[in-house]
Parts: C-alpha cells; structure tokens; sequence
C-alpha cells in the first residue's frame, strides 16, 4: 500500500490519495451462478421493495471492493434474479475460502437505495450446489440492535451454479457434441505413441487441481484415483478416466510444471543403462508459472535417459514454450546449459481444421511429435557408450514394430494427463 499526498494548489492540503495492489492469481475458473429470495423487508411506502444483490470481493488488507451487481426486481419480496457468470478470479482471486459478501438493496430511482440486509459467504460453498446450507439469512446490524424479537430481514437461496469446465469458453468444457482441446490432442498423440507400448497399460496423472473431500491442491494425483493401481488400459482408458476427473475435481492453478519433469526425472535416474527411455509429453494451453524451477529441471533431466514433448492447445501464444525447446539457444539454468536439448514443442492447431474438430494430417503430426527422439535417445546412448541390442531372433508370427530401447512414455500438463507406459 502506497500513500501520496495530493498538490496542486498553493497553500492547501488537496488530501492523498491511496495505492494498494494484489498479486492476481492464475485461477481462470468462471462460474454461473442464480439466485432467489424469500420474505425480503418491504421498504417502500406504496409498494413493496425492488431488490437488486451486489457482490463484494474481501480484499488482502480487510477491505471490500465491488465485483457484482444483479438486475432489479421491481415490486417483489420474493424475486428471482437472472443468472449471471462470473470468473473466479473477479469474485474471490481464486481463493475458493476467500469471504464473499453480498448486501441486498431495494432500489430507488434517486441513487438513495434502502439498506435491507447482508450475509457472508465463499465459493467453496456456492460451489457445492442448492442446499440448505447455501440458503443465507439475510440481516440487518441496525435493525438488530434495536428491536429484540428481530430474526432476519428474509433469506436469499442458491438456485443453481456451474462451474468450469462447464463454461464452453473453457478447453475443458465437455461438450456432448465433441472433444474438447485437451482430448483431442491426448487421443490424436497417444495414438501415435501408444505404437510404442506393449501391454497397453497407462499410468495416468493429472496435477494442478483441488481434489475431494478436503480440497488438497495436488500437481501428481492418478487420473482413477487408485494410488495402488493409476493404470488405464488404452489410450480410450485414459479419456475415460481424465473425464471422470474433470466431474469430480476443481481445476485449480498455479500451473507448475517443474513438479511432474522431476518426478520423470527421478524414474529415469534408476534406468540408466540403456534399457529403458522416458519421454514426457505434456499438453498445455501455454499458462507455466515456474518458468525458472522448469529450465533448472530440464537442464537437470537432460543427462538422463528422457525426453520432453510439449503439445500447445487453444490460442494463446507460446513463447514460454519455444523457450524451452532449445533448438536455437540450449536451455540454461544458473549459468548451467543443458547438455542436450531434450524438448520438442508442437502447437496443436497447426494440425487440426478451422472448425477445430479433426486433424488434418495424422501423418504429419506423426511425424513431428516425433521429429526429434530418434536423435535425442541415440544422443544420450552413445554419449553414455552404450550398444544398441543384438537383434531379435527370427518370429514366426508376424512382426509389429520393434524398438531399439524401451520407451517409458509419459503425459501430463495443469490438469491434463500424463502416462507412462513400458514397451
């Protein structure tokens, strides 16, 4: 908070003015939310009451600013407001804890609006839905000092509230026509990579989400929600589960990627003589809030047996991705560079129709989500003096494809999965 006196005029205090400033989070949840009410205090001499709600957000420093205001209901103590949508971030800063207050007022037309009364609450709890215990008191302090029979000045009730990724603007949204972004690109990508699996069994994680019953922000948690067995079986098994996930968890920020590179950089610091290569692939939509902490890990990562693909979804831009892909200037970290590049971006759009509905090309997709592992895996083997293996004995049955080394393939991004198979 920053106090300035205000000038201006020879003589004379002008008065000062105030700065304060909040760090905005990078919640972008939006919510759609309704409500009604019951029995409101009748405030006008020849009518009822107009109501109308305003919603404020608590600030850091105590104080409350504006974020909402509802229509007027003329002449009614029972109104129901239209619904309204809202993004998290405006309402409580992402803080799902965060107090939300909310006055009711009966409006008049000279700007003078009758005070009916207030009540508190949070989007934690609107976000659990029309019960009783999203239906609020509405009081009034003043009324309440003066007379001792008083109980409320009626109540305001919950109808309904959505919350992304429900919201059509999300790329999370499900919709019962198609694949929303994050799908499209884990069903058209691991697709390809599935090729390179043998039993077809995925352990699949999600990370950057609020998790049940108690709202644990988790970067690492499986998809199916078993700790004992994370496996989905097939790419599909993936899908099943990473829309089972959205239905139950809350997408929650910050977007870290740092976390999930470590923890496939830990697996492939216990295989290191060559049996076995880690590709991550995370699907993101460009948001990465610990760029730092992610160059330190991929620089880290790269003297191990792994690589990264970043897949790029929606529209923003990725400038924080080419940044890691260094094929023009080798990611560094505290005056370390990498000792290979090990990432490999691809914007997903580059593939898909104006629709935003099909691949156009599976083939070229193919091909450059895959463009640089060749090298970067025989990089690592012959930088390590490792020898390819001998060849396999002749099969009668029909040969599919044979790899070199075994692939541990991985996924993942801010609430989008992440898998790692066994070839």
């Amino acid at each position: 908070m920053i106090n300035l006196s205000l000038s201006g005029i020879p003589g004379k205090k002008c008065g000062t003015i105030i700065f304060t400033a909040e760090e905005l989070s990078n919640c972008r949840d939006i919510a759609t939310m309704q409500f009604c009410a019951n029995k409101l205090d009748k405030k006008d001499f020849f009518g009822k009451s107009d109501p109308f709600l305003v919603f404020y957000r608590s600030n850091e420093d105590g104080t409350f600013t504006i974020c909402h205001k509802t229509e007027v209901i003329k002449n009614n103590l029972n109104p129901v407001w239209q619904s309204f949508t809202i993004p998290v971030r405006a309402l409580c800063n992402g803080d799902y804890d965060r107090t939300v207050k909310v006055d009711v007022y009966d409006w008049d037309r000279d700007g003078s609006h009758d005070f009916i009364g207030e009540f508190t609450t949070s989007y934690r709890e609107l976000s659990r839905g029309q019960s009783q215990f999203n239906v609020y008191e509405v009081l009034n302090p003043k009324k309440k000092g003066k007379k001792k029979k008083y109980i409320n000045s009626g109540t305001v009730r919950l109808v309904s509230v959505s919350c992304n990724p429900s919201q059509p603007t999300s790329l999370h949204y499900m919709s019962p026509y198609q694949m929303n972004a994050y799908a499209m690109a884990l069903k058209a990508v691991g697709e390809i990579i599935q090729d390179y699996d043998s039993d077809k069994l995925f352990p699949a994680y999600g990370f950057g989400a609020k998790l049940p019953p108690d709202g644990k922000i988790s970067h690492a948690f499986p998809l199916n929600f078993n700790s004992e067995n994370p496996n989905c079986v097939g790419i599909e098994g993936v899908l099943e589960a990473y829309f089972q996930s959205l239905r139950t968890v809350q997408l929650y920020g910050p977007t870290n990627f740092a976390p999930v590179i470590n923890q496939v950089a830990r697996s492939a610091a216990e295989v290191t003589d060559g049996s076995q290569y880690f590709v991550l692939l995370m699907i993101t939509d460009g948001v990465i809030s610990d760029m730092a902490q992610t160059k330190e890990a991929v620089v880290n990562a790269a003297s191990l047996p792994m690589s990264v693909i970043i897949v790029g979804v929606g529209p923003a831009e990725f400038d924080a991705m080419e940044e890691l892909d260094g094929d023009e200037v080798r990611v560094s970290s505290r005056g370390r560079f990498a000792e290979r590049d090990i990432v490999q971006f691809v914007p997903f759009r580059d593939y898909i129709d104006r629709s935003g509905n099909q691949v156009l090309s599976m083939a070229r997709l193919a091909k450059d989500v895959l463009a640089e592992i060749p090298d970067q895996l025989l990089s690592f083997m012959k930088s390590r003096g490792i020898e390819p293996r001998p060849p396999l004995p002749p099969s009668p049955a029909p040969l599919h494809l044979q790899p070199l080394y075994n692939l541990n393939i991985w996924k993942g991004r801010s609430f989008q999965p992440w898998l790692k198979s066994r070839t």
